[in-house]
């Protein structure tokens, strides 16, 4: 009879197996570029769902060179982001520590976003250029901006309330991001100015949450015999009696899903606003409606169902350049299964 031994189940790296703690990803790195001008590194927006285009395959080296393949897309709703904030972090010997923030004005956000009280206290009592001069005179060791998300642009989604998030900053240095931040305090942020299409992006959402479930359902072990004394759906047994502990590595039930998880070099596709081609199929995309606003098409999937937000940054693992992206024809066929 053969070694019945097989390698555990599931991955250790992405342990704990918890719930994340806020329904979409936190970006924990911004990758450095060689950039000279000053951009935003990451944007957010809402999953909106899954089509199909037919595209031209402009790689040589590809089997299906010069012919028209299938490619399986999601589309991503991306409206505009509101510039709260610069804030600047100095180098500690504890890492990074926050040195100081300037703020846009307290009427001028009220006036764009009446919801941003739900998230954050007016600072009615703030010289946003004093403390940008402030900034000018520490030590800084990366300047970062504070950014609101504008849910009520999108019909889809049923909270208002704005989401706040860093976005990295890369190109020039720190006086000329500063710079660059005061200029755009209180504006608004684009898709367009951040991304182009056909570049690769880093994606971080939150998955799809199953509840509590088996160690079958969990980690995919393989079911006891039936002639199990006990039960099937279960593992054989916890540990060696030497320990006085069950050990981290044994799978039991537990959180499924509802993970943050990162998707390395997902490709941009298409970058369109809302009065170039229609994207939303017949009868809207299930789960979600129709897109108003800009969107994005993504190649592949992303992690997460419809209308969560999905934030985006840089590719932290960059490839090599790709052939350019030549779309023929997106699928707008009604996804209701008639």
């Amino acid at each position: 009879m053969g070694d019945r031994h097989r390698p555990k189940k599931g991955s250790m790296g992405f342990g704990p197996r918890k719930r994340a703690n806020r329904p979409y990803g936190r970006v924990k790195s911004w990758p450095e570029t060689d950039s000279d001008e000053v951009r935003v590194q990451g944007f957010a927006g809402w999953k909106a769902g899954m089509t199909h285009v037919m595209m031209r395959d402009l790689n040589p080296g590809s089997p299906s060179a010069g012919a028209e393949v299938r490619k399986a897309v999601t589309v991503v709703e991306v409206p505009p982001m509101r510039v709260l904030a610069v804030r600047g972090y100095k180098m500690t010997p504890y890492g990074k520590q926050t040195a100081g923030e300037a703020w846009a004005s307290a009427d001028k956000l009220s006036d764009v976003i009446p919801s941003l009280p739900r998230r954050i206290p007016e600072r009615k009592e703030h010289d946003a250029n004093a403390h940008l001069d402030k900034l000018r005179e520490s030590d800084l060791a990366e300047v970062r901006l504070i950014v609101s998300s504008q849910p009520d642009k999108v019909s889809a989604v049923g909270s208002k309330s704005p989401e706040i998030m860093e976005m990295g900053l890369t190109g020039g240095d720190l006086g000329a991001q500063l710079d660059w931040a005061a200029e755009k305090l209180g504006e608004e942020l684009g898709i367009e100015d951040v991304f182009e299409s056909g570049s690769d992006i880093d994606v971080i959402g939150v998955t799809k949450g199953y509840g509590n479930q088996g160690v079958v359902r969990r980690f995919g072990v393989k079911l006891l015999s039936h002639k199990n004394s006990k039960r099937r759906r279960q593992i054989g047994n916890m540990g060696d009696f030497g320990t006085g502990y069950v050990r981290k590595t044994i799978r039991q039930a537990g959180q499924t899903g509802y993970h943050q998880r990162t998707e390395y070099n997902k490709r941009i596709l298409r970058i369109a606003g809302e009065e170039e081609s229609q994207i939303t199929p017949a009868g809207g995309f299930l789960h979600y409606g129709e897109i108003k606003n800009h969107y994005m098409i993504i190649q592949g999937s992303l992690p997460g169902p419809a209308k969560r937000l999905i934030r985006f940054r840089d590719a932290a693992r960059p490839r090599r350049e790709q052939p350019p992206v030549d779309i023929t024809y997106v699928s707008t066929a009604s996804k209701q299964g008639v």
